[in-house]
């Protein structure tokens, strides 16, 4: 972060006028930085580079991710609609840059923290479960990127290289091995410098593990690494549990909570607050698909009031039909009359999803349990795939209101809740099913979880391509063959400043256009 800092104060300087920097009386003096250090520690860039990745996820799950997958519908028939598949190039370039940029600082922590006279395991382990973190959001979003050569600019390699997607894979399974084995100590860190939780050890240690089994999940379909992949899961849940702890309940749930406090220099401040205006917060309406699930299950996230405002948990406007959505996918020339949408800040300070503190969400329980319920319904470990999908519905309806359920199939609330909403589970049910009227278990996992993972970056979009659930409706007003976008684009500035390696990723992935299947989507 200082390094960035330094760049902009030395560009400046560069723009000022010769005849001011003519002046060369106390010349050292003068340009003697007083604000960098030549030296940092690990605990000082923790804080302030989380704050940046998970405003650049939120941002970019606010309007990208939600529109693709039918969350909220930005109404309107310009070009770049993202909902309408109208994807613009320039939509690739602010993830790409944001999460490389940060990737410099974390990479950096894990330096620092094996350097002799700084040596901390557990910062070295939390810095090598964040680089797969953000490695695995640039690979599933792009295909190849680069990977082994990445952030190497202080080294002199300015043109890295772009690793396929399956090296990135083995590299990410690697980095989150050597993880696990890192905080197994519980080496001590600072506290003040986690802003997620607040220097417990062994919960990073969670999310690592609980991470490489989401990736495991990712590429279990593909045949080459399959009966290797679903063999580690197969280890990481029954055979040797004690060695990799995963998240079991939302005390685990990785996030970082938008107190408005200042840690280590990283002001906690929500950036749907910080970077978007009230007035445009609730502009977008939100999505027939997500709403009216909601609404047909009675579900208490969406009708349950909070506290004694009436406003429910998930900060929802009713429309002038109540709670109501638009279809997403519409054609041009037919918008529909806008119904429900966020409230924002304007609205209810307090109240509104743009200032909640529970919005910051890294990974969380409740996907852990989908992830065990559908590995479960496969065979592929032992326990009960209804408990797991039972126990996936109360963590994610308690991440939101903690006094609802107690979780498990035998919590009443929870039966009752399923029962009233037609969503319990049935053993004699199909593992797959082709359309919204065959019930399925792998359908039933999945529209709960594409609820469980609100909020959380681009988890829906990949976890849609993954397995074709939930099962959307189609608008006729869908570009790109009415078929989901399978990637984004490279960025333009890639294009022109390694100009080499991205035809050579292009040539070995495919044409670079959103058409593009990236690996583990390939049959």
């Amino acid at each position: 972060m200082r390094k960035n800092k330094n760049i902009i104060i030395y560009i400046i300087l560069a723009g000022l006028s010769l005849s001011t920097l003519s002046c060369t009386k106390d010349f050292n003096e003068v340009n003697t930085d007083p604000l960098g250090k030549t030296e940092v520690n690990a605990d000082q860039l923790l804080a302030p580079t989380l704050v940046n990745l998970m405003s650049t996820n939120m941002l970019r799950n606010r309007n990208f991710n939600n529109e693709l997958m039918q969350v909220t519908v930005d109404l309107g028939d310009a070009e770049g609609k993202t909902f309408r598949y109208d994807i613009r190039r320039s939509a690739a370039d602010n993830t790409w840059n944001n999460w490389y940029l940060n990737l410099t600082n974390i990479v950096d922590i894990q330096n620092i923290a094996s350097k002799p006279e700084k040596l901390n395991k557990s910062y070295q382990g939390i810095s090598l479960i964040i680089q797969s973190w953000i490695y695995s959001l640039l690979t599933d979003t792009y295909g190849d990127v680069p990977f082994t050569e990445a952030n190497k600019g202080k080294e002199g390699n300015y043109q890295p290289v772009f690793d396929k997607q399956k090296d990135i894979y083995l590299g990410m399974f690697e980095k989150l091995e050597q993880a696990n084995n890192l905080l197994k100590d519980g080496t001590p860190i600072v506290v003040t410098s986690d802003p997620v939780f607040y220097g417990d050890v062994s919960k990073w240690r969670r999310l690592g593990n609980s991470l490489y089994l989401r990736l495991l999940l990712r590429v279990s379909g593909k045949a080459e690494v399959s009966p290797t992949v679903i063999a580690k899961i197969k280890d990481i849940v029954d055979v040797n549990s004690a060695n990799y702890p995963i998240m079991v309940n939302n005390q685990h749930t990785a996030k970082l909570q938008w107190t408005g406090s200042n840690v280590s220099n990283a002001l906690l401040t929500s950036p749907f607050m910080a970077n978007v205006r009230v007035n445009d917060f609730y502009v977008p309406a939100l999505g027939e698909f997500f709403i009216n699930n909601l609404v047909v299950w009675n579900d208490p996230r969406i009708l349950q009031s909070y506290g004694t405002s009436g406003i429910n948990r998930f900060r929802i406007r009713p429309g002038t039909n109540g709670y109501a959505g638009v279809p997403s996918g519409y054609v041009p020339g037919n918008e529909p009359a806008k119904q429900s949408s966020f409230y924002s800040a304007s609205d209810n300070a307090v109240l509104s999803l743009q200032t909640d503190p529970y919005t910051g969400i890294i990974m969380n329980a409740a996907e852990v349990d989908f992830i065990l319920a559908e590995a479960a319904a496969k065979g592929w470990i032992s326990g009960s795939a209804q408990t797991y999908y039972y126990k996936g519905i109360a963590d994610a309806i308690n991440y939101w209101l903690p006094t609802v359920m107690t979780g498990g199939a035998t919590d009443p609330a929870v039966t009752a809740y399923v029962n009233a909403a037609d969503i319990e589970w049935n053993n004699a049910l199909p593992l797959n099913s082709a359309s919204p009227n065959t019930m399925s278990k792998m359908l039933l996992i999945h529209q709960q979880k594409y609820y469980a993972l609100f909020l959380v970056d681009f988890q829906q979009w990949f976890e849609y391509r993954r397995s074709a659930y939930p099962i959307l409706p189609k608008g006729l007003g869908l570009l790109n063959n009415g078929i989901m976008p399978a990637r984004l684009f490279y960025p333009v500035v890639t294009q022109s400043a390694n100009p080499t390696n991205y035809k050579n990723a292009v040539a070995s992935q495919g044409a670079d256009a959103i058409s593009t299947q990236v690996w583990w989507q390939k049959p």
